[in-house]
């Protein structure tokens, strides 16, 4: 199956020539690149966040399979939703489903299934890919859209992720996409925003989502988070970086009602 863009000319560029030229503009030039086991990078249109998920990823080292979970903001479709065969289409071509790896996810996750419905107007998941293809054009992707688990069901999945994962010659980068606080201002998105981050920083899946529930903060990616967290610590994760931080009145020049936005890399 060909999955169509949803969001191209709304979230990033609709054309080939300007998508290029605005990643150019967000991929930091010359970075390291540093090997890593997973990133969390946010998912909003370009201009506002594009710039740390664009030195988050330009600073690691892409390999040729990249998992990718998102939440499921249109709560349609399966709640793990795997997009099991066929390629994605952007505005720079196609990218490939890397059939192999999600059959393997099928496989060890049992709450997964194979759905296209929850992916197609999904746009988490979508933003994350340009950057990759740019990146590396050769790339292959598992993407997985993901709602409405228990907490147990999120550390499973991620242990059987991380099965997958290790079944793999070459490890894959998981890639777990989330912006962070909503429509709050400035000040109060920065506080709520570095509890969640702590807990990320210490690998803390479950303490992320109690801190993400008992502080009322509205990252809409805790759910990916919390099982590329769970993942990386079966894989032997350990350490992680907060790689850059910014909010959308970084943009606008107004912090009253703002979106935040973190990159985090984990090796």
């Amino acid at each position: 199956m060909l999955r169509s863009p949803a969001v191209a000319g709304q979230f990033y560029p609709g054309r080939e020539a300007a998508l290029r030229q605005m990643l150019d503009d967000m991929l930091p030039a010359g970075d390291e690149k540093i090997a890593a086991f997973g990133v969390m990078s946010p998912h909003a249109g370009y201009v506002y966040s594009g710039k740390v998920a664009g030195k988050t990823l330009a600073g690691t080292a892409i390999p040729d399979k990249v998992i990718i979970l998102g939440p499921n903001h249109h709560g349609v479709g399966h709640p793990a939703a795997v997009f099991e065969q066929g390629s994605w289409l952007t505005p720079l071509g196609e990218v490939r489903i890397a059939e192999d790896l999600t059959a393997m996810i099928l496989d060890e996750c049992p709450m997964t299934a194979a759905d296209t419905v929850a992916h197609r107007y999904e746009h988490s998941l979508e933003v994350q890919v340009p950057f990759l293809q740019h990146l590396l054009p050769e790339v292959r992707i598992a993407p997985i859209c993901i709602s409405r688990l228990s907490l147990d069901e999120l550390l499973q999945m991620g242990e059987g992720l991380a099965s997958a994962v290790a079944s793999c010659a070459v490890r894959p980068l998981i890639v777990a996409s989330s912006d962070m606080t909503h429509f709050e201002s400035g000040a109060v998105a920065h506080h709520k925003d570095f509890l969640a981050i702590e807990k990320i920083l210490a690998l803390d899946p479950e303490g992320l989502y109690d801190t993400v529930r008992s502080n009322c903060i509205s990252m809409c990616g805790v759910i990916p988070t919390v099982v590329m967290l769970q993942a990386l610590n079966c894989l032997g994760a350990s350490e992680a970086e907060l790689v850059a931080y910014s909010n959308s009145g970084d943009v606008t020049g107004d912090q009253s009602d703002v979106v935040g936005y973190a990159g985090v890399r984990i090796r």
